[in-house]
C-alpha cells in the first residue's frame, strides 16, 4: 500500500474531498486549484494518516536552482584526461609487480570495498600501457589536463576536479549505478535526478522539470532507468526530448490536420475523465502521473519547439558550441539546449554523449588512440562553450555542471592497444555556483590504479548536487524505503567555495 494517500472513509456518504477537489471547476483549471488546495498544509493537517512529500522547498539556502549532468557513457580512461600519469610511460611494457607499486595490488581497500574486484584481474591486464597523450599544466591554477581536451582545459579555474572517484561494478552495469547509488544487481533505485525533481519540484510551468538530452543508456547497461524514478513515482522521471526543430516531441505532436480548439477540447474531455477515475483510485501513482503529463504535454508543444530553435541565437553563440563544425554540432546542439532549458527553468537537464546501443563509444578495449581522440574532439568545444557561455550570461552562478563517466581505464593494456574497465580508481569534475573553481581533490596512484587519497563513492556526487540545491538527502526518506548510509553519500566539502 502506498504511504502516500490515505483511503476515502467508508462511513461518510458526505461528497469526499477528492470529489470536490476533482469536480472543482472545469478543464484544467480545476485540477490546478485542486493541486494547490491538496498541497496546501492547512488541508493536509486534517488528514494526519497522509504521509507528506516534499512541499518543493529547500531545506537550507540553495547555492544553484539548476544542475547540467554530462554522462560520457562507456568509461572514459582518467589517465589521458583529467588525471596525467607519466609514470605508465616510465614502466611502460613493465607488469605491475615490477614496479615499486606491486603493493597497490593487495590494498585493503580495494578487498573489503570493491565487489567485483577479480583476484588476478590486475594479472591479464598487467602489462602498463604508455599515456598516448601528451598533457601540460592549464590555466592560473596548473592543473594537468591531457591535450585531448584543450578547451575544457581552458576553462580548468573553474573546474574542481575530483581524481579519486570509485565504484564497485567492474562493468558497464556501472552506468545505472553512477545514476542510482546502488549495484545494478540490488534493484532499481531512483536517479539523481529524480531525486532532486522529487525534493524540489519544477521552476517552470511549461517544460519538464527533469529533461534528458541525447540517447539514453543502452539496455544491457541501465536502459530507462539511468533517469527513471523508482519507487518515488512515474511523475519525477526524466522526459526524454530530440533535439529536432521539426520534431522535439516525436510522440507528442498533434496531426497537422488537427486544430487547436478540437485538441484543447479532446484534452480536456481526457482530463475529467482521468480526474474521474482518480477519485476512483487515489491510490494509483500512474493514474496521477497521467494527468499531470497529458497537461504538460500540451502546454510542451509550444514551449519546446521554440528551445530548440537554434537560429535565433547570435553567430557567435553558435560558432562558441560548435555549430559550425559537423564533428561537434550533434553534442553542440545538445549542450546549447542544456543551456537554454536551464534558462527556463528545467531544473535537471542529463545530457548523454557516447550511447551505441551497447556499453556505449568510450569503451576503449582497443584502438583506445583513435577513439577517444576522435570522441574528445566531438564533445571538448561544446562542453567549454557551455561553460563559457553559462559564465558570460551569469548563469554559472546558479547552475552546477557536473561532467562524469561510470569508471576510468585500467593502467594495463587490453588488446595491445586499449584499456580495461577500472573502477578503483577515476575521475570526474564539477563546475558552477559554490564549487571551487581551479581545485584538484583526492589522488590516485602514481599509476593511476586506484584511489588514494580522500576516497569518495559515487553518491558523494549526488550528496554533493543535492547539498548545492538546498537538499538533504536524509530529509527525503520515504517510509518503507530504506536507504542506506552509503547510498546517502556526503558532500564534498572540501570543492566547496
Amino acid at each position: 500500500m502506498s504511504h502516500r494517500f490515505s483511503q476515502p472513509d467508508p462511513s461518510c456518504h458526505r461528497l469526499p474531498r477528492r470529489s470536490f477537489l476533482a469536480d472543482l471547476g472545469m478543464g484544467f483549471t480545476g485540477l490546478a486549484l485542486g493541486a494547490m488546495l491538496q498541497q496546501d498544509s492547512r488541508v493536509r493537517a486534517q488528514e494526519p494518516d497522509l504521509w507528506i512529500p516534499p512541499d518543493g522547498r529547500p531545506h537550507f539556502a540553495p547555492r544553484v536552482k539548476n544542475v547540467i549532468w554530462l554522462f560520457m557513457v562507456g568509461g572514459v580512461s582518467h589517465m589521458e584526461g583529467f588525471d596525467p600519469k607519466p609514470a605508465l610511460n616510465t614502466y611502460a611494457g613493465k607488469s605491475i609487480e615490477e614496479t615499486p607499486h606491486k603493493a597497490t595490488l593487495d590494498s585493503p581497500f580495494l578487498k573489503k570495498n570493491l565487489r567485483e574486484f577479480v583476484a588476478g584481474n590486475h594479472k591479464v591486464r598487467s602489462k602498463l600501457y604508455p599515456m598516448q597523450v601528451g598533457y601540460r599544466p592549464r590555466g592560473q591554477s596548473g592543473i594537468e589536463v591531457s591535450d585531448w581536451w584543450p578547451h575544457v582545459g581552458d576553462c580548468v579555474d573553474d573546474l574542481a576536479v575530483v581524481r579519486s572517484m570509485w565504484t564497485t561494478d567492474n562493468d558497464h552495469g556501472a552506468q545505472l549505478q553512477f545514476h542510482t547509488g546502488r549495484h545494478a544487481l540490488e534493484g532499481p533505485f531512483p536517479t539523481i535526478g529524480s531525486w532532486v525533481h522529487y525534493g524540489l519540484g519544477s521552476l517552470n510551468d511549461n517544460l519538464p522539470s527533469f529533461v534528458v538530452l541525447g540517447t539514453p543508456l543502452a539496455d544491457c547497461c541501465g536502459g530507462m532507468g539511468g533517469h527513471g524514478s523508482s519507487y518515488l513515482g512515474p511523475e519525477h522521471e526524466g522526459v526524454r526530448l530530440t533535439i529536432d526543430p521539426k520534431a522535439p516531441l516525436p510522440f507528442a505532436q498533434p496531426p497537422h490536420d488537427t486544430f487547436r480548439e478540437e485538441q484543447t477540447a479532446e484534452l480536456e474531455l481526457i482530463g475529467r475523465l482521468n480526474r474521474m477515475a482518480s477519485v476512483q483510485y487515489p491510490e494509483d501513482g500512474a493514474l496521477r502521473a497521467r494527468i499531470k503529463a497529458y497537461e504538460l504535454a500540451a502546454r510542451m508543444q509550444v514551449s519546446v519547439p521554440e528551445v530548440v530553435r537554434f537560429d535565433t541565437e547570435a553567430t557567435g553563440t553558435r560558432t562558441l558550441y560548435g555549430l559550425d563544425d559537423d564533428t561537434t554540432r550533434p553534442f553542440g546542439e545538445l549542450c546549447l539546449s542544456a543551456r537554454r532549458m536551464v534558462e527556463r527553468g528545467v531544473r535537471f537537464v542529463q545530457v548523454y554523449h557516447g550511447s551505441n546501443g551497447g556499453a556505449g563509444a568510450w569503451d576503449a578495449h582497443s584502438g583506445l588512440k583513435a577513439g577517444h581522440s576522435a570522441l574528445c574532439q566531438q564533445v571538448d568545444r561544446p562542453i567549454a562553450g557551455l561553460l563559457k557561455d553559462l559564465k558570460r550570461r551569469g548563469l554559472l552562478d546558479e547552475t552546477l555542471v557536473v561532467w562524469a563517466s561510470e569508471f576510468g581505464r585500467t593502467p594495463g593494456a587490453e588488446n595491445s592497444d586499449g584499456r580495461d574497465h577500472h573502477p578503483y580508481g577515476f575521475s570526474v569534475w564539477l563546475a558552477g555556483g559554490g564549487i571551487k573553481g581551479g581545485t584538484v581533490h583526492g589522488a590516485t596512484d602514481e599509476l593511476g590504479f586506484h584511489a588514494t587519497e580522500h576516497r569518495h563513492y559515487v553518491t558523494d556526487i549526488h550528496a554533493t548536487v543535492l547539498h548545492q540545491l538546498g537538499l538533504d538527502p536524509r530529509k527525503l526518506e520515504i517510509p518503507g524505503q530504506k536507504r542506506l548510509e552509503i547510498d546517502l553519500g556526503r558532500p564534498i566539502r572540501e570543492i566547496l567555495a
